[in-house]
């Protein structure tokens, strides 16, 4: 499974968001810091979820990491957040 369906697995599993988009962006990033040439190591996610609406921007971000994991975070090299409530 590519991280990416990973990514939005765990997210659903861990938040049941309104909205959820899991981009993959790092053909953006080719031959930059980084790119490790598995085509998956830069990615922004866009997510919603009332879970968020009371937490402070860090909390969120923290929140996002967690539910990912260490297994899923350690392997890529940029998470772009944009998490609303």
């Amino acid at each position: 499974m590519a991280i990416a369906e990973k990514i939005h697995e765990k997210l659903t599993a861990a938040f049941a968001p309104d909205t959820l988009e899991v981009i993959n962006e790092s053909h953006l990033h080719a031959g930059h810091a980084g790119d490790d040439g598995s085509g998956e190591s830069h990615f922004r996610i866009v997510i919603k979820a009332s879970e968020f609406a009371e937490m402070s921007r860090i909390n969120r971000h923290r929140a996002v990491h967690k539910a990912l994991g260490s297994d899923i975070v350690s392997r890529i090299h940029a998470l772009a957040l944009d998490i609303s409530g």
